[in-house]
């Protein structure tokens, strides 16, 4: 299943891909794709009625329409941090030996084709793209790294913009880099395991202005996302709805020799196998 939330920002309404270009509207069904949605096993429950609906026609074309994050604003968004052996590489440290955490604000969470805003003070600002989970079950000291699985909702495409002069040279404190507003596009949809062959296998990418910047894929993660959410059930309750980015592959904007920054005016177009692609414009903050 394919879930998406469609409307203006702040007053979106939770509906279900079915096709190419058309969608079933399911907000008199669910009031939201949010922590209630997830925590009471709301996928399944809506299986039967899109089926219905989708037989007697009752579609909704995407045309024309703002496509916002398929969460609602989650309790917490959690960050991995060199996650990809080649990422690792190309910023001169090693690779870790256990999952490197750090956060972001919950709300830089925004849609997958909205405007990302530079903040101000701003020297360094970065792309990555990423691989996000969305916890469907309240986590806590989970078993094993098959518990881990069966308490993943599903995989989102996400874009964990950064200012890489506040994250790196302000005081080390990451999630300073990482909290901006709109840092945090998300989306088309979240799409649900079954949706997905090998979650371990997905190709990736990141365009600027039209040049590729990140090719990479899923396949060169060092830890892949049953073990991150296993790990961070050790650590901490994960509540469903939980947002978890998963770390990026190599070409960020830090990595090039001579580094290159976003600037307003650029483009940056992104995608992930089965999740989906992002557009979004570069302006300054107002």
């Amino acid at each position: 299943m394919y879930l998406m939330r469609i409307g203006p920002a702040g007053a979106e309404k939770p509906g279900v891909r079915v096709g190419d270009g058309s969608y079933v509207d399911v907000s008199d069904i669910v009031p939201d794709f949010d922590e209630q949605f997830f925590a009471t096993g709301g996928v399944s429950l809506l299986s039967a009625a899109v089926a219905e609906r989708v037989a007697s026609g009752a579609t909704l074309p995407l045309e024309g329409r703002r496509i916002g994050s398929p969460v609602a604003r989650p309790h917490q968004i959690l960050c991995i941090g060199l996650n990809y052996s080649d990422h690792a590489a190309e910023t001169g440290q090693a690779a870790p030996s256990e999952p490197i955490v750090f956060n972001k604000a919950p709300n830089t969470l925004v849609g997958p084709n909205d405007t990302v805003h530079i903040p101000r003070g701003s020297e360094k600002p970065d792309w990555e793209v990423e691989l996000g989970i969305v916890i469907g079950a309240r986590c806590r000291y989970l078993a094993d790294e098959d518990a881990a699985r069966e308490a993943i909702a599903g995989y989102v495409l996400v874009n964990d913009v950064s200012e890489r002069a506040f994250q790196l040279e302000r005081g080390g404190q990451w999630v300073k880099g990482k909290s901006a507003e709109t840092f945090n596009p998300c989306g088309p949809y979240l799409v649900t395991p079954d949706e997905i062959p090998d979650v371990l296998d997905l190709g990736m990418w990141l365009d600027v202005n039209g040049t590729r910047r990140q090719k990479g894929s899923t396949s060169r993660m060092l830890f892949g996302p049953a073990h991150i959410v296993h790990y961070l059930s050790q650590f901490m309750v994960l509540e469903p709805g939980d947002l978890i980015n998963t770390g990026t592959p190599p070409g960020v904007g830090m990595g090039f020799n001579p580094p290159i920054w976003l600037q307003p005016g650029d483009v940056m177009e992104l995608g992930i196998d089965y999740l989906g692609e992002q557009r979004q414009s570069v302006v300054a903050a107002p």
